[in-house]
């Protein structure tokens, strides 16, 4: 076996054997048929693609003696010395521009140019790399191919055209060379290993072709070193894979699974095996996206490979196909966007394994970022975990919803309280629908189709003790009643754990949830009378005291509890510090019309929302967005607004909460206040809202409601009135027994 260089075995000796070039070959032959062969030309493109050959084919095709032909006929003297293998002739010479071009060279060049042929036709110069000729070397070369004798032709071939100066340029032919097809360039290479006898596993050529990147030589080059490496089996996949850097198919089917089931484990120990197998991060990084690539376009073609879209063996492009099936379009995509950019970051990073990581992590958590094609991502994640469930396929996504995900409510005919009716159809909203009634909706909940005058439950008639007072029923889109969240479903394996979220079971600024069926825990809310049984007859009625979620804003205006997801999304577009203090520490705690109480959980977020202007920036966008001036007072809230306020006392609560049905109206001091202890009237009818509940456990003394001043009057009896009672030391020395040693009187 020869031991000369495979690209030099194989360069090719006439037009006809030179692939991917036929732009430039076809022209060349044609103007040789026409005898219309220019004094000068100018090759010019990639290195590795011809360049130089197609020089030397064309001085063959000039001196053969059967010509000007585009067939040389390889038989006279002229073809034989310009061979493959052959040895070269005096009247076709080759120089290196790299090392021969000064003005002194061209100099040179010009005196000898002028002596006719030896024994050819024509007196050819090949001058490669014609671009590293200074200008002084281009200048005094410029009249000799300007005006050349019959018998002088000139072929520059230049990787960089436009470094020749252009009155050069401007009297050569110039011919653009291109990179090879892959598919044309895999081709070549299968004839080449035939021709050698040397077996190639199916997945080893496109390697190659994609090392050599549209390069012949450099890929003849890449296939020479893995044929010299070949034992009796042949070239391998493994041994190229290996020998040439890249990963393992293997490793980048398991990477992209993790990612389509949200496996965290799965994604990091493939990293952990890259690095601890010696392979370059960014090089993964670069196979990583070249396989997502494949994926996109899978997804959006399916029959890619046979349209010749996918370079890859048959078996390859199937467990592709089947990968594209289990990502959503959006979360594609933003993977792939990820991990470019991951792949731009990691040019000069001090650690790539950390970059991997990153990337790995950034892909696996849409959750943790709120840009558009996250919420894609997230709602793909959500419509596969759906199909998963039903299917019985592979494990279903964690997933968390934020407080964009109960805006649902607002819908008007389609949203109701959660836990109610789907609306038939598809899309996001049935997506979020199908994630929050994963659990069996709590007996007793009110549909979306009640109707807007149809009080939740059945009051009981006035006594003398509480006075009458209007009904303010709920709105028929408010929730019922706080209730535990439904429990999130099993995340799948490595996914990452999510903490419980503050306020006893949702996230601050969320709304709760219905208890899905299955739990163990009591439903919190009232049982709501079957459609069947007859109305209470009408009659003056007082306010019952509402679950502790059910709110009517005054005067039908504007409820801020159920517009809050709005809220937050129209001050995330005027100032996003103020948006992550609101969704992650405050919740709406009270509104009475004109003042909206915004509850933090904690003294310190208050603070940091009265002290960095964030008041300022909630209220232009209630007044922007919404088109109301709500004065704005930041309360401390530690509960997370999940625990119910203090049940109101005969009705004659008037704090403007939420529990509080009769806000708005002024508070009523009743003439003689009951006991706390006392027992409800025995006259007062069973009503729906005596839904047996667990044992009763013991609360806190229950402050007094507050009163205004203006309706702060004493009654007659009231013994502080007293005006002879002592006062100042008087008082003093009679009640606590002291002496009074000294008063000092400011006046």
């Amino acid at each position: 076996m020869s031991s000369l260089a495979l690209y030099r075995r194989y360069r090719p000796e006439s037009f006809a054997e030179v692939i991917g070039q036929e732009h430039v070959t076809d022209p060349l032959q044609q103007a040789l048929r026409n005898n219309r062969v220019n004094h000068a030309y100018l090759f010019s493109g990639p290195r590795g693609c011809g360049k130089t050959t197609s020089a030397r084919i064309l001085a063959r095709c000039l001196n053969c003696e059967q010509g000007p032909t585009p067939t040389p006929c390889g038989e006279c003297q002229s073809c034989r010395d310009l061979a493959r293998n052959g040895p070269g002739s005096i009247d076709v010479i080759e120089i290196d521009a790299a090392s021969h071009g000064g003005v002194d060279d061209a100099r040179e060049l010009r005196e000898k140019a002028f002596f006719g042929p030896a024994a050819s036709r024509y007196k050819i110069y090949i001058i490669d790399e014609a671009h590293m000729v200074t200008s002084a070397g281009f200048n005094a070369l410029l009249k000799v191919v300007e005006e050349p004798p019959e018998h002088l032709k000139f072929i520059f071939a230049t990787t960089e055209p436009e470094k020749v100066i252009g009155t050069i340029r401007s009297r050569t032919h110039h011919y653009p060379f291109r990179l090879v097809p892959p598919g044309t360039l895999r081709e070549y290479l299968g004839e080449v290993c035939g021709k050698e006898n040397i077996p190639v596993e199916d997945g080893v050529l496109p390697l190659v072709v994609r090392a050599g990147q549209g390069s012949v030589r450099d890929s003849m080059s890449v296939m020479d070193q893995l044929l010299a490496g070949a034992r009796e089996e042949g070239v391998t996949y493994a041994m190229a894979t290996s020998l040439l850097g890249y990963t393992d198919g293997s490793l980048l089917d398991s990477v992209v699974e993790a990612f389509a089931t949200g496996d965290g484990a799965a994604a990091f120990e493939v990293v952990d095996r890259i690095i601890e197998g010696g392979n370059d991060p960014r090089r993964f990084v670069a196979d990583l996206l070249e396989r997502l690539r494949d994926l996109v376009i899978l997804a959006a073609v399916p029959d890619a490979a046979e349209k010749g879209l996918i370079d890859a063996p048959a078996d390859v492009v199937e467990r592709m196909q089947a990968q594209a099936g289990t990502f959503g379009a959006a979360e594609l995509s933003r993977a792939a966007d990820l991990v470019n950019e991951g792949l731009t970051e990691m040019r000069g990073a001090n650690s790539p394994r950390l970059q991997l990581e990153l990337i790995c992590a950034r892909v696996l958590l849409p959750a943790a970022y709120g840009d558009e094609r996250s919420v894609m991502a997230r709602l793909d994640r959500i419509e596969r975990g759906v199909n998963f469930s039903a299917g019985g396929g592979a494990p279903a996504v964690g997933y968390v919803p934020g407080p964009e995900a109960h805006a649902g409510p607002m819908a008007g005919a389609v949203g109701g309280p959660a836990g109610g009716p789907v609306p038939p159809g598809g899309g996001p909203a049935a997506a979020r629908a199908a994630v929050r009634n994963s659990g069996a909706p709590s007996a007793g909940l009110p549909t979306a189709g009640a109707g807007a005058g149809t009080p939740a439950a059945a009051a009981p008639p006035p006594t003398a003790a509480e006075p009458a007072a209007p009904v303010a029923s709920p709105p028929p889109s408010a929730p019922v009643s706080p209730a535990p969240a439904p429990a999130s479903p099993s995340p799948a394996p490595g996914a990452w754990p999510t903490a419980a979220p503050a306020g006893g079971g949702r996230r601050p600024g969320g709304w709760p949830t219905a208890t899905p069926a299955g739990t163990g825990q009591p439903p919190a809310t009232p049982s709501v009378p079957a459609a069947s049984a007859p109305a209470p007859a009408p009659a003056p009625q007082t306010a019952a005291p509402a679950p502790a979620s059910s709110y009517a804003p005054p005067s039908g205006g504007p409820d801020p509890r159920m517009l809050w997801p709005n809220i937050l999304e129209a001050v995330k577009n005027r100032r996003r510090f103020t948006w992550i203090l609101l969704s992650q520490n405050a919740q709406v705690a009270g509104f009475d019309g004109t003042t909206l109480q915004i509850g933090f959980v904690n003294a310190g977020a208050r603070d940091n929302f009265a002290g960095s202007g964030s008041e300022d920036v909630l209220r232009q966008a209630l007044a922007e967005q919404f088109n109301v001036q709500w004065k704005i007072e930041a309360i401390v809230d530690p509960s997370g607004g999940s625990a119910p306020p203090p049940a109101p006392s005969n009705g004659a609560y008037g704090g403007g909460g939420y529990g509080n049905p009769g806000a708005g109206t002024p508070p009523q001091r009743p003439a003689t206040p009951p006991p706390p202890s006392s027992p409800a009237p025995t006259s007062q009818p069973p009503t729906a809202r005596s839904t047996p509940a667990p044992a009763p456990q013991p609360r806190a003394p229950e402050p007094p409601p507050p009163v205004s001043p203006e309706d702060d009057i004493p009654e007659d009896d009231d013994p502080d009135l007293n005006e002879s009672a002592l006062s100042g030391h008087e008082l003093i020395v009679r009640e606590l027994g002291a002496t009074v040693v000294e008063e000092f009187t400011n006046e």
